[in-house]
């Protein structure tokens, strides 16, 4: 490994058309985190690639992963495409025996993340995936106030994700339709919050859940025309933890007055609730703790659990440097160091989605 950390990144695009999280999230976290070096950028055409290199300071640029991934100058592949596509990028990734970072989902179903967290792990290669809920301040202070028993012994939990339904949607977006890209209401609001959840209370042993599509169509502002859509926007989600805490989920994606995240935790002697105006995985998140007949109250995170260098862009790109901090020092702490989430933690949650997704199809309850 070099001194630094050296990145090349597939899927930050200056152009219009791209998703806009490599650019706007990924290149400015690993700016303000001095082990990287953003050394390569690979798009889909040599134009692109070449003037994505430029804008984003890397010296070199790529238009086929391949090539990328067989670069002595690159340790660390990072796939931030749609989703569709990460499977044979991170596979390309792998096979170039790198270490792979995936945006969160990993792959667009089960089967396909589990492939790859299968090859990485059977090729002893370091993984990592953009659940960054899991470096937020607020959630991983949550969870040791939660560990430590600050309110008991949890007995009950409610997840409310109510999101911003975009209905008119060009080509960058539009494709997210189709459940069967794995990008939708369930999987990104719902994955990532629930990872959250998951994060502070621990695993699901068992859900019963309704995932349905209450929007049928959108505005194809490309085509001029409404398409059909069959990508969940309606999930509810009755469950219990390993733990034995009774969970309840609901996510949706709603046209007006969408309030956020809110999450309540209710021990036996207080209760915790972590808000944000938008995801659990972004924030910003405020936290709020009640013991006894206290009045509930907002704290503040400790400073060491705010792990994002100083002067990190707020928004997208401070919980995205949060995990690359904590990867860096994964690395420097030995080689064979421990780091979540990866690709292991990844097929966990698509377990979870997928037995949320059965349970609703079947109309039964799903042990996990």
């Amino acid at each position: 490994m070099a001194a630094k950390i050296r990145v090349g990144i597939v899927g930050a695009t200056v152009t219009p058309g791209g998703s806009g999280w490599g650019a706007n999230a990924h290149v400015p976290a690993l700016k303000a985190i001095p082990e990287y070096e953003l050394t390569a950028v690979c798009t889909a055409h040599e134009d692109t690639a070449k003037a994505s290199a430029e804008a984003f300071g890397a010296p070199l640029a790529f238009h086929d992963i391949d090539e990328m991934a067989a670069s002595p100058e690159v340790d660390l592949v990072v796939v931030c495409v749609r989703v569709p596509w990460h499977k044979d990028l991170v596979m390309a990734g792998l096979r170039g025996g790198k270490a792979v970072f995936c945006e969160w989902p990993l792959g667009a179903n089960l089967a396909e993340a589990q492939e790859m967290a299968d090859y990485a792990r059977e090729h002893s290669l370091r993984t990592v995936v953009g659940l960054q809920g899991r470096s937020d301040p607020a959630v991983r202070y949550a969870r040791d106030l939660v560990a430590r028993g600050e309110i008991g012994e949890v007995l009950t939990a409610n997840l409310s994700i109510m999101g911003a339904a975009a209905l008119e949607r060009g080509a960058g977006r539009v494709w997210q339709r189709l459940a069967s890209n794995g990008a939708n209401t369930l999987t990104i609001a719902g994955g990532h919050g629930i990872d959250a959840m998951c994060t502070i209370l621990g695993e699901f042993a068992e859900v019963t859940a309704r995932a349905t599509t209450r929007i049928k169509t959108w505005r194809d502002t490309d085509l001029g025309q409404d398409v059909e859509v069959d990508s969940p926007d309606s999930i509810s989600v009755a469950g219990r933890l390993e733990s034995g805490a009774e969970v309840s989920v609901q996510v949706a994606a709603v046209p007006v007055g969408s309030t956020g995240t809110r999450l309540e935790i209710y021990g036996r002697e207080g209760v915790l609730i972590l808000t944000s105006g938008g995801a659990l995985s972004t924030g910003p998140n405020k936290i709020y703790v009640g013991k006894g007949k206290d009045p509930v109250a907002e704290v503040q995170a400790p400073d060491e659990y705010h792990v994002a260098p100083e002067g990190t862009p707020a928004g997208p790109p401070r919980n995205v440097a949060g995990g690359y901090a904590r990867l860096a020092d994964a690395y420097s702490a030995s080689g064979d160091a421990a780091f979540e989430p990866d690709f292991d933690l990844a097929v966990t949650r698509h377990r979870l989605i997928d037995a949320i997704e059965r349970s609703s199809k079947e109309g039964r309850s799903i042990t996990l």
